[in-house]
């Protein structure tokens, strides 16, 4: 923990391997519960990720020293999470109130442990958990819907798609606070970096070794958006298929999800096809519901590619153009994801699966 809280100074000061080499092996065994294990999980990840990466590009570690490797593994066993910084790390479960009695809003909130970045690294953190938050309520629309049609109740799919829809705006309407509090040369020449992974990264080919685990290499992607489990929720609901590369990335992204959000949305898949439902029940107000979520949907993953050219493509199309990559990530993810993904091909292909749900034309209306 006194590394993990003093992280930034330690990555910015080139301390931190040294003091990682210094601890000792600890057993993770007293931790008991939920939170203390997730708690354990988020401050290893974030020592792991400024260990490997403290001295940015030209030289990432190759292994994690068995004081990292070793509780990390037996903790993630426990938790069913990979032995790397996740979503559901960093954005979920990486914040704190200000003040207790307060509100849930990005000025009364906080990071638990930060990386380089100042300012932009809180903000991109905590505005990614506020999409999430503002998915909330679509969730529990997505469960009503999954409840109504067990009796093909129409009332009740129609009332929890309303929730999903506006729950979708929502979210995309607070993706908007990125830009009011993430600096795109930051993120991209500081902070980017220390959530990539370490596999389908060309700085780390091979993977990582985690020594004390495996004598061999361990291949396991960075943090991404790919990992939200609300996302991946609402496409399975919608009857939306990723095909090719797409659809495999986004079905080993669940891997990197805490265990429960992958049943849901493994419960929410094996339905019949809602769209399908929608289509055979003649209900045009049921179909625009539809329609609205889908188109909800579309929009948001517009605004994610628009967001990604400013924060990612721009950025890095000036550092290779100056012939001076930045400190950080400089040019060698230009065009790779953290999660690992062909970044702009694959946000795309996603865009135009999900715009391929739109019921074009209402069902016509039964006599």
């Amino acid at each position: 923990m006194d590394l993990a809280n003093n992280l930034t100074h330690l990555i910015e000061s080139r301390t931190l391997r040294d003091l990682v080499h210094k601890m000792p092996v600890l057993s993770p065994h007293l931790l008991s519960n939920h939170r203390e294990l997730r708690l354990a999980h988020l401050a290893l990840g974030f020592i792991s990720m400024g260990y490997v990466w403290q001295e940015g590009q030209h030289a990432p570690a190759e292994s994690l020293p068995k004081a990292l490797a070793l509780p990390y593994w037996v903790i993630s066993r426990r938790l069913g999470l990979p032995p790397i910084l996740t979503y559901a790390d960093s954005v979920l479960a990486n914040w704190k109130l200000r003040d207790p009695t307060g509100d849930m809003e990005i000025g009364n909130m906080d990071l638990i442990f930060s990386f380089p970045g100042g300012e932009s690294c809180r903000g991109f953190f905590i505005v990614s958990l506020l999409v999430e938050m503002a998915a909330g309520a679509g969730i529990t629309g997505a469960l009503e819907v999954m409840h109504a049609r067990k009796t093909s109740n129409i009332t009740g799919i129609h009332k929890g798609l309303v929730k999903v829809a506006e729950s979708l705006k929502k979210m995309n309407e607070t993706f908007k606070l990125m830009h009011e509090h993430v600096d795109p040369t930051v993120f991209h020449g500081t902070l980017r970096i220390f959530v990539s992974g370490w596999r389908d990264n060309p700085m780390l080919p091979r993977g990582l070794l985690y020594e004390g685990v495996s004598n061999e290499p361990i291949l396991l992607s960075g943090g991404s958006a790919a990992q939200s489990s609300a996302i991946q929720c609402f496409d399975a609901l919608l009857s939306i298929h990723h095909e090719d590369d797409a659809g495999t990335f986004l079905t080993r992204m669940r891997d990197y999800m805490p265990p429960a959000h992958r049943q849901l949305i493994e419960t929410l898949a094996v339905l019949p096809p809602l769209r399908d439902f929608i289509l055979s029940c003649s209900s045009s107000d049921l179909c625009q519901t539809y329609n609205s979520c889908v188109s909800a949907l579309v929009d948001l993953r517009s605004y994610h590619l628009s967001t990604v050219t400013k924060y990612i493509v721009v950025p890095g199309n000036k550092a290779r153009t100056t012939g001076c990559p930045l400190s950080g990530v400089g040019i060698a993810l230009n065009t790779t994801g953290t999660g690992g993904s062909s970044l702009m091909v694959f946000l795309k292909s996603v865009r135009n699966s999900t715009q391929k749900a739109l019921i074009l034309e209402r069902p016509s209306m039964s006599n």
